[in-house]
């Protein structure tokens, strides 16, 4: 009993060991809202980068391709068993995708990605990350009527149709006024000059004109066999006439940080100001699968936006039917009709093992026999997710020091009371207190100490990581400046995940050092003669 009255005593009067209690404190605080927010950002990264990848791919080294695609996810079914939840083929290709923003052409590299719309979705959550909702359910290439995000306010055929009829009146205006003007260069006998050709479009500062009925206003237009042109027979002609107001190119659907610029408002808000939208037309560049590779163009259509609010694929992806694109590409044997593919992605059961079935695949394609990688979603994010991992880690260790600190403050503390204490110490052994109860008494002091610390660095940071939001803002309020930048992150707030095993080794860690660096003053004074600690006083 006495040594829990002198630990408790010396916790009381003691108001030096609180320059200690604040170090564990703060530093407890600061390790439980720094893993918190890391962990936060880890755990947000993991789930983006798993719902946009599949659980394993496929891929091969060369530009032509797996030419056999049937023959390997045939294996793939045999190897993986009753694990296999789906599987799909793709084509990844580099290309350089162009479209006119108020008559300037603006150019963006893209990963340009062939899917199919049936089984994609299996693999991958992509669905869920298209702005339409019927999109969401089911894939689709076809431009929609409306339905679009908000955000978009005119998109889909609505929009088209209202650009298609606005740059004809504009071309039919500049054609009026260069026949007026030829006219009354005739009336005056001179030889009329041809003025320059029209731009590509309209300036943006002219009044667009109201929206334009569809042909067929029953159903919604649809991506349907281009009408022929009436004279062509007359003529001998066989060239389709593709009328922009009913019909469109092959779909493409495009990550919305290349149809979009996200800047901050007036009102200090965030805003996507969109270059294009469902509805306009872009040109898309890419090389063949022949030897050697060539540069192949076509047009198509906006029917989509994907946002994943992941910058790196928001910026860089484009989505166009499978099909299309091999046949673009000439990856379609012409003999057997097989085509080839550059990627299988294989989406496997909750609770399998991905390590396994990549070494069981691994071992069936050798990769000195078959020009394939064969590769887990985290290893092909490796880089980026070692990173933060590594971040992670060496906060740890610097933050971990802060605590080490706060043990040397501890350590120097506990010397001096036992020198302070030679006296107190010297009676409590000559009546009869044994050298392990000494011990135990600056122990269970420096164990008091940590306790304390730490408890109340573990409430002031999970209160910390509770509100961090709020926080953020009032820091913006008051410096000027802005903490959490959307535009950077693509976070409408800043993501918090508390792990209870990540605050009981923080905790804990708090506790082993307090009690550590109580351990050699708590020595010094079991080692005490009562005779010797007497003889001075």
């Amino acid at each position: 009993m006495y040594k829990l009255l002198l630990c408790g005593r010396y916790l009381r009067t003691r108001y030096i060991a609180l320059a200690s209690i604040v170090s564990v404190t703060l530093g407890v605080a600061t390790m439980i809202v720094v893993n918190s927010v890391m962990g936060g950002f880890r755990a947000e990264m993991h789930r983006r980068l798993h719902d946009i990848l599949s659980d394993i791919v496929v891929e091969s080294h060369s530009l032509e391709g797996i030419e056999d695609p049937e023959f390997v996810q045939a294996e793939v079914r045999r190897i993986v068993g009753a694990d296999l939840a789906g599987m799909t083929s793709s084509v990844h290709i580099p290309a350089m995708l162009s479209f006119q923003v108020q008559q300037q052409w603006v150019t963006r590299q893209v990963n340009l990605i062939g899917v199919d719309e049936e089984t994609y979705a299996r693999v991958s959550d992509f669905g869920k990350y298209l702005l339409h909702p019927e999109n969401r359910g089911q894939l689709n290439f076809l431009l929609r009527e409306g339905g679009y995000d908000a955000r978009l306010q005119e998109a889909g055929w609505t929009h088209r149709r209202r650009r298609v009829a606005y740059q004809r009146a504009y071309r039919q205006q500049q054609e009026q006024a260069r026949q007026s003007f030829e006219a009354a260069q005739t009336s005056f006998g001179e030889e009329p000059a041809r003025p320059a050709p029209p731009g590509p479009g309209p300036p943006a500062e002219m009044t667009p004109p109201p929206a334009v009925r569809p042909a067929s206003p029953a159903a919604e237009p649809t991506r349907f066999q281009p009408a022929r042109d009436p004279f062509a027979a007359a003529t001998g002609g066989a060239e389709p006439v593709f009328d922009e107001m009913t019909q469109q190119h092959t779909g493409i659907i495009l990550g919305i940080a290349i149809a979009s610029v996200r800047q901050h408002t007036a009102d200090g808000g965030v805003a996507d100001f969109f270059l294009c939208r469902p509805g306009d037309d872009v040109k898309a560049t890419f090389p063949t699968a022949g030897t050697p590779p060539q540069a192949v163009s076509d047009a198509f259509t906006v029917v989509d936006l994907y946002e994943s609010k992941m910058s790196e694929y928001d910026s860089s992806f484009a989505f166009v039917p499978l099909r299309k694109l091999q046949q673009l590409r000439g990856m379609i044997d012409p003999r057997t009709g097989m085509a080839s593919v550059t990627a299988i992605q294989i989406k496997l059961r909750d609770g399998a093992n991905l390590d396994a079935v990549r070494d069981r695949l691994r071992e069936r394609f050798p990769p000195y026999e078959y020009r394939y990688r064969i590769e887990t979603w985290r290893e092909l994010q490796g880089p980026l997710l070692a990173a933060v991992q590594m971040e992670t880690t060496i906060l740890n260790i610097l933050l971990f020091l802060i605590i080490a600190v706060a043990g040397f403050g501890i350590l120097a503390t506990f010397f001096m009371i036992v020198v302070e204490k030679t006296r107190d110490i010297g009676i409590l052994k000559s009546l009869g207190a044994p050298s392990g109860g000494i011990l135990s008494i600056f122990l269970g002091y420096g164990l008091s100490l940590g306790a304390v610390g730490s408890g109340v660095g573990l409430i002031l940071g999970l209160l910390f990581v509770t509100h961090i939001n709020q926080i953020a803002d009032l820091l913006e309020l008051v410096t000027g400046q802005e903490v959490f930048d959307p535009t950077i992150y693509y976070f409408s707030e800043i993501p918090t995940v508390i792990h209870l095993p990540t605050l009981g080794w923080i905790v804990g860690g708090a506790l082993l050092i307090a009690v550590l660096a109580s351990v050699l003053p708590a020595l010094r004074a079991a080692r005490l003669h009562p005779v010797e600690a007497l003889r001075y006083e």
